[in-house]
């Protein structure tokens, strides 16, 4: 990994991109009058947990991309992987009858990696349609099963589980539900978020947990059994604030669902691949062997587009009974594609060749330990973090826990301020959310939180002195 020079930088025409960003690219998450006042911050290179401006400013990346840079940016080796695979394989057919060595070893793997009997795998392009297939499937099972009205799916207010369409239906952030776009309604239900610092009043942990776990079991029995297909939740959830539910939240789910014949999807797209200090976090952190797991982001660090939809042998079993003459008519050009499924396979040996996880079960918690000092600052109402994920929510009020207004966009307010001083933080409304790479060392755990807590008292005082805060 080299550090970029200044005349790397001295190649790009800056004035040229910021207006051709503002005249061509429409961005994910596109913020119209935003982008045509301010444009986009342009990155250039990126080596290890830091990325560069077009005008060679550092910054170090405690996003990590979009939670995905988990070995780091600019691994030599990644880059020959990816190149010989390119030689001598840039692309093949996946469906039907054809496959290609790198995809058959790196299903081989996921099934090795992966709890229980999730010895199947099917490959996708990314997180949103490892989603949107893992659906499909439970609708073919269902079917195969000979169960026809049990499709309805049941996912959590605040969840995150894609852009598409579909996936965008199956999330439930308010802020990703804008009067512009529709949704699908039927067969998609949304219970409560499992947020211990919102939950109602007077609640204790053990009270919200089990409100939340008979909430669950009475929709399942509204519903009806015999319709309710499946559950669909992440570990913890991530765009929706980094949400840590209670303890034991995961297993109760699950037991409810053994009850009543539902499906258990775990979606993994963020705390798979190290995240959360193991390659899966749904057994290994939460206790829970779920029916279907989805993954992708971490699966490549980012290298390359690759997700996938990881399910179990009683799946398969019914859905490929000998004799059927069934055809699972799904799929994408680009999954199982061989240069993605060549960088998924360099990026676990380099997780296993280096003890990642073992690092971030170390490095993880000094960022537990060190994020939690900012909880006495003004702003701050919770500090939540699990090793590498982590998010500072922003009230108005401590004691009320009551929020800024929208637009006064706070979280973005302070993102600002840390950018400015060479960090950057996803600001999400009122939140700051973290998910460094997985390589971050103590000392670069010290420079976020220092810079963070430096933007923070900036903001709250800026805040006081227009009248937008009055302290607390």
């Amino acid at each position: 990994m080299n550090t970029p020079n200044a005349d790397f930088f001295a190649q790009f025409d800056n004035e040229r991109l910021v207006a051709a960003d503002k005249a061509h690219y429409m961005h994910g998450y596109h913020v119209f009058d935003d982008h045509r006042e301010n444009g986009s911050l342009n990155i250039a290179a990126g080596n290890g947990a830091y990325i560069y401006d077009t005008a060679g400013t550092r910054y170090l990346d405690a996003v990590g991309g979009m939670w995905c840079t988990n070995i780091g940016l600019g691994r030599e080796e990644m880059a020959e992987a990816i190149a010989d695979q390119v030689r001598r394989l840039a692309y093949s057919n996946p469906f039907c009858d054809m496959a290609n060595v790198t995809a058959i070893e790196l299903c081989e793997k996921l099934a090795e990696l992966a709890p229980g009997d999730l010895d199947h795998v099917f490959l996708t392009t990314g997180g949103s349609t490892a989603v949107d297939t893992a659906y499909r499937l439970v609708q073919y099972y269902q079917n195969c099963r000979g169960k026809p009205e049990k499709k309805h799916v049941i996912t959590r207010i605040n969840a995150y589980h894609g852009s598409t369409f579909l996936t965008m239906s199956l999330g439930g952030k308010a802020a990703d539900r804008p009067a512009e776009f529709d949704f699908l309604k039927d067969r998609i239900h949304h219970i409560s978020c499992p947020n211990p610092y919102r939950a109602p009043q007077g609640m204790d942990e053990a009270q919200f947990l089990d409100f939340l776990v008979n909430e669950f079991e009475d929709k399942i029995l509204t519903l009806g059994a015999d319709r309710v297909a499946a559950f669909l939740a992440e570990p913890i959830m991530g765009s929706g604030g980094v949400i840590i539910p209670p303890a034991g939240y995961h297993k109760r789910m699950w037991e409810v669902c053994q009850r009543h014949d539902v499906l258990y999807i775990s979606d993994e797209v963020v705390t798979s691949f190290g995240r959360l200090g193991a390659f899966f976090a749904s057994e290994d952190v939460f206790g829970v062997v779920p029916d279907i797991i989805t993954t992708a982001k971490g699966l490549t660090s980012g290298y390359l587009p690759l997700g996938a939809c990881i399910f179990s042998e009683r799946i398969w079993k019914v859905i490929g009974e000998p004799g059927k003459g069934r055809c699972f008519s799904h799929g994408f050009t680009y999954s199982g594609h061989p240069v993605s499924c060549v960088s998924a396979l360099k990026n676990i040996e380099i997780i296993q060749r280096e003890n990642l996880l073992a690092h971030v079960d170390d490095v993880g918690t000094y960022l537990e330990e060190r994020l939690a000092t900012l909880a006495d600052l003004p702003l701050v109402g919770s500090v939540r973090c699990k090793k590498l994920m982590a998010c500072v929510e922003f009230v108005a009020d401590k004691a009320s826990k009551a929020l800024f207004p929208d637009e006064l966009n706070i979280g973005e307010q302070i993102h600002l301020r840390a950018q400015k001083r060479g960090l950057l933080v996803r600001p999400i409304v009122h939140l700051n959310v973290m998910s460094p790479p997985l390589t971050i060392t103590r000392a670069q755990v010290d420079e976020i939180v220092d810079t963070l807590r430096e933007a923070i008292l900036e903001t709250a005082a800026d805040l006081q002195r227009s009248g937008d805060y009055a302290g607390n």
